[in-house]
């Protein structure tokens, strides 16, 4: 890992739980070039990483992320070559995030913008502080949020997507959650207890059946109802072969805790 990275995206790994924090608050953890590519280098990396069960997707500071650099954006206002490789890169480590084979929890606090607010749609479950906003304002400043838009109609209801991307305006952490954003809205004081604890149950499961079942979810979701059900059909069937399957119908039979092999 270079030294880059390593400022723009620290990791932690402790019992299971590796929490990636973006690192960059004085420009508001907002998804430039290098922060991108750091991110999807540790992403790339946890992928295959045994120790790591679930992952916290975290940021320092007041504020999440504020989606891209204008400033960088700005600079590069004519270089269309620029434009098509960063929207690229930031699709790829959205792409990863819901590819990856074990689960990912935004943990939010401050605001969530434009790609940020992309980021936290992305990921497979969303914990935020009451305090916490949420935003795809593209259209004030002339630039529709258009790649934003793609995770975030895979979460919201059309309409509700839709208005935030038409009006561009804050949405507070008590309707993100009844629009289905994020899971949980809690006091910014109990916030690290409450993802860590929802962090710590997902841990608890089998980590191999934790991989089907996320590829399974993402991949029926494209399909129409009867594909659906004859892929998740097969999906159990296979499922059903594995060790953790037999150690947890056993252990549930038993009365007794699972003892998973993760295989």
């Amino acid at each position: 890992m270079s030294e880059q990275t390593e400022a723009l995206v620290k990791r932690y790994t402790e019992n299971g739980i590796t929490t990636l924090t973006l690192n960059q608050p004085e420009r508001r953890n907002s998804l430039s070039v290098a922060m991108l590519e750091a991110l999807s280098t540790e992403l790339e990396s946890i992928s295959d990483d045994q120790d790591t069960r679930v992952v916290v997707l975290a940021a320092a500071g007041q504020v999440f992320c504020a989606g891209h650099d204008l400033k960088e954006v700005r600079e590069q206002i004519d270089n269309h070559d620029f434009q098509l490789k960063l929207f690229n890169l930031c699709s790829k480590v959205m792409q990863q995030i819901v590819n990856l084979p074990k689960p990912v929890i935004a943990r939010v606090t401050g605001v969530a913008t434009a790609a940020g607010c992309q980021l936290v749609a992305s990921c497979d479950l969303a914990v935020a502080a009451d305090t916490a906003r949420f935003a795809t304002p593209g259209v004030n400043i002339g630039l529709f949020c258009s790649t934003p838009m793609v995770a975030l109609s895979r979460n919201v209801s059309r309409k509700h997507a839709m208005e935030m991307l038409l009006t561009g305006e804050m949405v507070g952490a008590i309707k993100a959650e009844r629009i289905g954003l994020i899971n949980q809205v809690v006091d910014e004081q109990v916030l690290d207890e409450s993802v860590y604890r929802l962090a710590a149950t997902v841990a608890g499961k089998s980590s191999c059946t934790l991989k089907i079942g996320k590829e399974a979810f993402y991949k029926q979701l494209e399909m129409g109802l009867a594909d659906a059900y004859d892929y998740t059909s097969e999906v159990m069937a296979s499922n059903m072969q594995i060790a953790d399957a037999n150690e947890g119908i056993g252990a549930f039979l038993e009365k007794r805790k699972p003892e998973w092999k993760d295989e």
